[in-house]
């Protein structure tokens, strides 16, 4: 992660929303430190669990909390308090949190969106709350941790795909660019206004060059392969019109070349459409838990001042595995 810059505007000077009542505070007297995951709906969240393992495996009496609200106000007061650690930051508050931050690090001021909250101390004492972005860490290196390295040196200069247009999307297309090398990224979903929103974001933060929207099956079919894939929708059958030529288009660009699939949905299953697709061509699959995983320990690296090697790694790779075994109820 890169250091940390100043936001365009000074957080000293805004006020925080009105928003709706704030859900009551988990109790926090048993723990040394504390650090929350931030958003609305996160019920299912696994973050809980994952940073709880790396606590647990280093020894540590500290925790983290759900804290699912829409109200931001809510959020940064806990920011505010003694314990605070950091805190994981999900929908709604990924771009709406950064006006009140102190600082960002690269990564979050080019993605638009940060889901990592950390300190920092001002050389006069003051304490900061700085943003980054700790998903295109995540697709970096769930990618680079399960593919050879003849592979990620055949993605340079190649093209890429990313499936999707949402908030995964940005932190993917900073990812094939900046970290895999790719002269060229095909973004394909069912939405152009949300796929043009993307561009024109990405060309704002200096990383929009060789963006192209696959509009067509026909313009898929005259296109070179892609090398690397990030998969970023959810898993439904396709029903409208748009949905039927997005996964056509799919189809078609997977079936031109052998490469590497992230495929980020793994709830309910990572047995998703798309990866069937892809594995039906001979593609490598990587599941998105990976993604998770890897970002979650980004997250704590960051919070914890620790490298990624000094954190229990596999151990968190069982917990996860075995967690997601266990059929929902």
């Amino acid at each position: 992660m890169s250091q940390a810059q100043p936001p365009s505007q000074s957080p000293s000077t805004l006020s925080p929303p009105v928003s709706p009542a704030a859900p009551p505070v988990p109790s926090t007297d048993h723990l040394d430190r504390v650090s929350y995951l931030f958003g609305h709906p996160i019920s299912h969240s696994l973050s809980p669990l994952l940073h709880g393992t790396i606590y647990s495996g280093l020894n540590l009496n500290y925790a983290q909390h759900l804290y699912e609200t829409r109200s931001l106000t809510a959020c940064l007061a806990l920011a505010r308090s003694p314990k605070f650690l950091g805190a994981s930051v999900t929908m709604p508050h990924k771009v709406a949190i950064i006006p009140f931050l102190d600082m960002l690090t690269p990564e979050g001021e080019a993605i638009g969106a940060v889901n990592t909250i950390f300190l920092r101390s001002h050389p006069d004492g003051r304490r900061l709350l700085c943003g980054t972005n700790t998903d295109c860490i995540g697709i970096r290196e769930a990618i680079l941790q399960n593919v050879r390295k003849e592979t990620v040196s055949e993605m340079r200069g190649r093209k890429g795909m990313v499936i999707g247009g949402g908030g995964t999307c940005r932190a993917a297309v900073y990812a094939l660019k900046t970290y895999m090398g790719c002269d060229e990224v095909y973004l394909v979903n069912r939405d152009r206004g949300e796929v043009e929103q993307v561009i024109k974001e990405c060309k704002s933060k200096g990383f929009g060059d060789g963006l192209r929207f696959v509009e067509s099956l026909e313009e898929a079919e005259r296109l070179q392969g892609p090398k690397v894939v990030i998969g970023a929708i959810p898993d439904f059958p396709p029903k409208s019109e748009a949905e039927i030529r997005t996964r056509k288009i799919i189809e078609t660009l997977l079936g031109k070349e052998k490469g590497v699939i992230l495929e980020m949905c793994y709830h309910p299953s990572p047995d998703t459409a798309v990866a069937r697709i892809a594995r039906a061509n001979e593609w490598q699959v990587i599941e998105g838990t990976e993604a998770m995983i890897w970002q979650g320990l980004e997250q704590d690296k960051v919070w914890l001042r620790r490298p990624v090697s000094a954190l229990p790694v596999e151990k968190v790779k069982q917990v996860i595995a075995a967690k997601l075994s266990k059929p929902s109820l």
